[in-house]
């Protein structure tokens, strides 16, 4: 059988180590030439398939692609869009197949998370329908950590490790000056439904009154009365009180602490900032002077910070991609699964993307402590390794050098438009 095209997409909030995936595809691609003729990336992930819009990563050196393993955000463009199902929106599904037989794209790789693993799912299933079988990999990527089976997702080891330097950082700033300034730090991180990076925040403490004193999870239904009288506990007992509270942090009615009544291209409530309600919620109660910091979009793209380990994996899962997919496998995803704690050993397994798609693993209650402000032994047995290791990129005059892609179109062949 002649070879065939391959068409790689990011999907969703990019991560720091997305990139190190892209390279472990396309790297691993041009190594079954015999295969994979060509791979494309979809420009602003998969519209560019939808658009006819995509990259000829051919074009790029053998150097450059190397690059990728350093570079923070999306090297091709990620995009919030969500296929909806196959029935109620066929013409995009139509329209991805049209688009890859026109281009011979016989491999679809897409990169994302849980709504991602499901349109890949999709695909596969409508492709042999259709009468054009496509090889389909879901490959995962998520800062959030909450796709099922696999032990991890590439994205959070490095998420982790930032928040909780951050948090062991502030910390110290603020004890310093607690006894005539600063009372109380809030640091917001993400986490809609899922507690993982929330959690992360916890390594930052070493022994009982460390910092962070207080850990805010989606799991657990905030109670604001038991809330200020800890932190009216901590302030008394350590001149200060340091908070991580997770953005999806809600009331046991299922309300966001934070929800701004809006939604994102996913319908996911829009979050205006938790932070600040909890900053102003002490301040009213508690009378503490008080600063916060919302991580945002730092805490995803700091690849100066990133844990080798989560650059290792990504690698490797993009990698074991295109392996799966040259050996027949299809409608699968790569898992991580871990062999042991310490030392730290894990490999790649296969899982079908129908138990993957649309779910979420939360935080599990064994890693959160029983008055539900902390995280327990075993949450840190679990979430030390991702965090170890360094990988920093190349510096040049102190900052960061980052590879230049060419981003070479491939020449559209339809006529028709398609508008998204």
């Amino acid at each position: 059988m002649p070879a065939m095209n391959a068409f790689y997409a990011q999907s969703g909030g990019v991560t720091a180590v997305i990139n190190a995936t892209a390279c472990g595809v396309i790297e691993t691609a041009r190594k079954h030439k015999a295969k994979i003729a060509n791979v494309y990336a979809g420009r602003n992930g998969i519209i560019g398939a939808l658009t006819e819009d995509m990259i000829n990563t051919n074009r790029e050196s053998a150097r450059t692609i190397a690059a990728l393993k350093n570079m923070p955000g999306g090297a091709f463009g990620s995009a919030r869009y969500k296929l909806k199902g196959i029935e109620e929106n066929r013409a995009e599904y139509e329209r991805l197949i049209e688009v890859f037989r026109a281009h011979n794209i016989g491999y679809f790789f897409y990169n994302g998370g849980n709504d991602s693993m499901d349109t890949a799912h999709k695909v596969s299933l409508i492709s042999k329908k259709m009468g054009f079988p496509v090889t389909c990999l879901g490959i995962p990527k998520t800062v959030d950590n909450d796709l099922p089976i696999t032990d991890t997702c590439p994205g959070f080891g490095s998420v982790a490790k930032y928040v909780a330097v951050s948090t062991r950082e502030a910390a110290m700033d603020v004890a310093s000056m607690a006894k005539t300034s600063t009372k109380v730090f809030i640091l917001e991180v993400m986490g809609r439904h899922a507690g993982w990076i929330a959690a992360a925040g916890g390594l930052a403490g070493d022994k009982p009154g460390d910092a962070p004193h207080i850990i805010l999870f989606p799991e657990v239904p905030f109670k604001q009365r038991a809330f200020l009288k800890r932190v009216r506990e901590c302030v008394q007992k350590y001149d200060y009180c340091v908070i991580v509270v997770s953005e999806g942090a809600a009331y046991r009615d299922g309300r966001f602490l934070a929800e701004a009544g809006t939604r994102d291209a996913f319908g996911h409530a829009q979050l205006g900032g938790v932070a600040p309600v909890v900053a102003q919620m002490v301040r009213d109660n508690l009378g503490y002077k008080y600063h916060y910091a919302i991580a945002d979009y730092l805490q995803r793209s700091a690849r100066h910070i990133a844990s080798a380990t989560d650059v290792k994996q990504a690698y490797a899962v993009g990698a074991a991609a295109v392996k799966f997919a040259v050996a027949g496998k299809s409608a699968v995803m790569p898992v991580i699964k871990r062999v042991s704690d310490k030392p730290y050993r894990w490999t790649i397994a296969s899982a079908p993307l129908s138990r993957i798609a649309n779910k979420e693993k939360m935080l599990p209650k064994r890693y959160i402590t029983k008055d539900g402000f902390g995280i327990t032994a075993a949450a840190r047995r679990y979430l030390e390794p991702l965090i170890s290791g360094e990988d920093y990129p190349p510096y040049v005059n102190g900052l960061p050098k980052y590879a230049t892609l060419k981003n070479v179109s491939v020449a559209p062949k339809l006529q028709t438009k398609f508008v998204v």
